[in-house]
């Protein structure tokens, strides 16, 4: 057979050290299809039941392991589905390709069926956006697109029509002014250097050398740099704060480490961000600008120019790899033997993870979901990696899952959307068979995409999935709860979901928890299992995923949505006294 376009498409691919694909077939791929077939020896095709996963693999994918994640769509509806999992990747910074069909070049422009110009509809999502034309073109689109993901960590997008799907791949159709001419046989991404200029150091260590209370900030920028951000604490004598997508850069268990931030973070961390008389963020952009302090000095290690010191005031921006500009760093700053702040932090610390402790109470009925989550943190490995939805989950992730050895911990950070868990643990578990990979999801994210269990049972994949089911959209109840308002289309009609059904149904594992002295056992058998298993928790539906320190105007309408009528005021109340959660507030 000739050899067709699709397949240079494939082969340049492969040459990238592509090995995976995500995807769903349709008439608009059919040729694409082809190539992978032609090629499945050197390029996997994992066939998927929804377009949106096929997205939120690819991007579990480049997260997990930094290399560029693929995904695969036919035209019109196909290639709108990949778009939540594209924005997915666009807003936490990762490198994606994204293929899609298009229609045969004769009938563009005519109405014809399916006819969505993919290209202009991903404008917005992607760095790098072509429609081929050429099948010449082919080779060199490739590397322009993964060259750009790779540069500016985003998304890149190609969409190819059927004609040139199955055209000869060696045909060039037109005169052209310039010929194209072949790629390089063994394509690189040149990676930019990453140190930074000496002057900049010398203004950075002046800084933090200056710094009576210094406080860092990392985030996922600085996941491959956790030995330079513990050395830097230790000279700084310098809490460390976390944000969600840097949660792995320290062990939870760090002395240095406060935790997290932000609505889902810790009481130590929101009172360091207030006393903090010089903050360093390193490898983060923090977006969420009011929990940041008001009055420190900043420095900030940022890896993309266009974001260093654009999301606060900042004295010393610095454009540099954490890595190495942390340890080109290190020598400049003055090393401290003691820190009475240091020492103040971790004693916060020490109290705020007995107060988390006592929330993973096993006698609660209903199941407290801290226990759920407790229980799991405990029986998992030491180098188990966690998916986490978005909601109330999110929670009980960030304080209850404990990074201690080689754990790694996966969610949509600046998107925040509902569904990518389970869709994550496939594509992260694609990339490491051996590992143990933990999807922690709601019960309202996983019913949106819980086709994909189904993907993993048909793939082998031995990914566990922990459902906390609160019957619910628990954080949009809490959330219009501390707006002044009572709930409202939050809570989901009788009968509640049984997913451990669904889980069965497919031929894993399936277990429903109602009880609490049920948990433990349950999710031993679905760790131990040697597929896909699904543990379904009944967890109360009036657990409150309360801030770390509630502020004056929070618990006011807090209050005022209860005045206003709020139906479950008793169960909340009472799950509020036994909690003792008015101590945080304290």
């Amino acid at each position: 057979m000739a050899r067709i376009a699709s397949e240079s498409l494939i082969e340049r691919l492969a040459e990238w050290g592509v090995d995976t694909v995500f995807g769903l077939p349709g008439d608009g791929i059919n040729g694409i299809m082809e190539g992978l077939r032609r090629h499945r020896d050197r390029v996997r095709f994992v066939l998927v039941h929804h377009e949106e996963a096929a997205a939120f693999m690819a991007t579990a994918h480049a997260k997990a392991t930094g290399r560029i994640g693929v995904c695969l769509a036919t035209s019109g509806p196909g290639g709108i589905h990949l778009l939540n999992g594209l924005y997915d990747a666009k807003l936490d910074h990762v490198p994606v390709l994204a293929i899609t069909g298009m229609q045969e070049t004769s009938v563009l422009g005519t109405g014809y069926q399916q006819e969505v110009h993919l290209d202009r509809l991903y404008a917005d999502v992607a760095e790098y956006n072509m429609m081929v034309t050429n099948p010449a073109q082919l080779p060199t689109l490739v590397d322009l697109a993964i060259r750009t993901s790779y540069a500016r960590r985003g998304v890149s997008h190609i969409t190819v029509p059927n004609d040139i799907q199955v055209a000869d791949a060696d045909a060039e159709p037109y005169r052209t002014v310039a010929p194209v001419r072949p790629p390089e046989t063994a394509p690189v991404y040149l990676q930019p250097p990453g140190l930074p200029r000496r002057s900049d150091l010398e203004r950075a260590a002046e800084v933090l050398n200056r710094a009576e209370r210094p406080a860092m900030l990392v985030g996922q920028g600085a996941l491959h740099a956790r030995e330079e951000v513990l050395a830097v604490a230790e000279a700084l004598q310098a809490p460390v704060v976390k944000t969600l997508l840097g949660k792995a850069v320290l062990p939870d268990e760090s002395p240095y480490t406060t935790g997290g931030i932000g609505l889902l973070g810790t009481r130590p961390s929101e009172e360091l961000m207030d006393d903090t008389d010089v903050l360093f963020m390193v490898g983060t952009n923090f977006p969420y600008s009011k929990f940041l302090p008001e009055q420190a000095r900043v420095v900030q290690f940022e890896v993309e120019p266009t974001r260093a010191g654009s999301r606060i005031p900042t004295d010393v921006p610095v454009v540099c790899d954490a890595k190495e500009g942390l340890r080109a760093l290190l020598p400049l700053l003055s090393r401290r033997d003691g820190s009475a702040h240091l020492a103040k932090y971790q004693k916060m610390m020490a109290k705020w993870r007995a107060e988390m402790e006592d929330l993973e109470n096993p006698d609660r009925d209903p199941i407290a979901p801290q226990y759920a989550m407790s229980v799991l943190n405990q029986l998992a490995t030491d180098d188990a990696i966690l998916t986490c939805d978005s909601g109330t989950i999110a929670t009980w992730a960030a304080r209850h899952w404990t990074i201690r050895g080689g754990r790694e911990f996966y969610m949509s950070g600046t998107l925040a959307t509902m569904a990518p868990g389970l869709p994550y643990a496939i594509g992260i578990q694609h990339a490491f068979p051996g590992r143990q990979v933990i999807a922690y999801v709601g019960d309202g994210g996983f019913a949106m995409l819980m086709a994909e269990f189904l993907t993993a049972a048909q793939h082998r994949l031995p990914i566990k999935v922990i459902v906390n089911n609160n019957n619910s959209l628990g954080q949009i109840l809490w959330e219009q709860m501390v707006l002044g308002f009572p709930e409202h289309g939050v809570r989901f009609a009788q009968p509640e979901a049984d997913f451990s059904a669904w889980a069965r149904s497919c031929g894993g594992f399936g277990a429903k928890i109602t009880k609490s002295e049920d948990v433990a056992h349950a999710i031993g058998q679905a760790l131990a299992h040697d597929g896909p298993a699904l543990v379904d928790v009944d967890v109360n539906p009036n657990e409150p995923p309360m801030p770390g320190k509630v502020s004056y105007e929070q618990a006011k309408s807090f209050a005022q949505a209860f005045l206003k009528g709020q139906p479950h005021k008793a169960a909340i109340a009472t799950t509020l006294f036994k909690d003792r959660i008015q101590k945080l507030g304290e």
